[in-house]
């Protein structure tokens, strides 16, 4: 089975999985852009769940893109997550 990245299972996903981490579900904002490259998946959450986000040395930022390489490999697609720093965040 393949999926149609445009259709945003991997959107769906990032989502689903950041709001169940964060303090503020309500802030978290998932973008998804889709190019020659691939799809963009582009992550914001507020300031102070920022660290929620990126995790001991990078860990969760790692396994949330980790994640998102196994889905694109199963489903011929190529996905990567950028996450924007809020501005006054101290990560």
């Amino acid at each position: 089975m393949t999926l149609d990245p445009s259709e945003g299972p991997a959107r769906d996903f990032i989502e689903f999985v950041v709001k169940a981490i964060v303090d503020n579900p309500d802030d978290v904002s998932v973008e998804q852009t889709v190019d020659d490259l691939g799809v963009l998946i582009t992550l914001k959450v507020s300031k102070e769940d920022m660290g929620k986000i990126i995790g001991k040395s990078g860990q969760t930022a790692k396994a949330l893109r980790v994640l998102l390489r196994m889905m694109g490999a199963k489903h011929d697609a190529r996905y990567n997550l950028k996450i924007i720093e809020p501005e006054g965040s101290m990560v």
